[in-house]
């Protein structure tokens, strides 16, 4: 698996088609160009793309049906961004991208991985499979577009080395 840093331009645009047809807009999660481009320039932080087909880092002119974006520090790593097209959700693809995304973890001697989502968010499914847990909650964290607030659930997954 690849997981690269912000260095292919190609790689970005992908990100970010994936990003606007993943979110749903009325949740603010997706982020913008500069926030993901400004990100990837931080020490630490990788993404990997998955395919329409389920392979790890597609050639640029292959569609891409999902990503990860993270950020490890020492021997924790946080999940800041996954998302999966909703065209290929329910195909096994974002538990693949999951998987490769904690074995690799698990290669480089990460304990721990974190993430955040809101409560209602339909992957805390994949991530309790994993076994991810609830470790904390922000209450009223998220604000819709209605003004609606939403709880937001800080999760974390032990990896034991294999």
């Amino acid at each position: 698996m690849t997981l690269g840093p912000a260095d292919n331009g190609d790689d970005l645009d992908r990100i970010m088609e994936v990003m606007a047809g993943s979110f749903a807009p009325e949740y603010g999660e997706a982020w913008n160009r500069r926030q993901v481009s400004d990100s990837l320039l931080l020490a630490g932080t990788r993404y990997c793309l998955i395919g329409a087909d389920g392979s790890l880092a597609p050639p640029g002119e292959d569609p891409v049906a999902g990503f990860a974006l993270l950020r490890s520090m020492f021997d924790e790593e946080e999940l800041l961004l996954f998302a999966v097209l909703p065209q290929y959700r329910g195909k096994g693809l974002g538990a693949a991208l999951l998987g490769a995304v904690i074995a690799d973890a698990n290669a480089r001697g990460i304990s721990r991985l974190f993430l955040e989502m809101r409560r209602n968010n339909p992957a805390g499914k994949l991530y309790a499979r994993f076994g991810f847990r609830t470790i904390g909650i922000r209450p009223r964290y998220y604000r819709l577009a209605s003004g609606e607030r939403l709880d937001a659930l800080s999760q974390e997954l032990i990896i034991t080395a294999k």
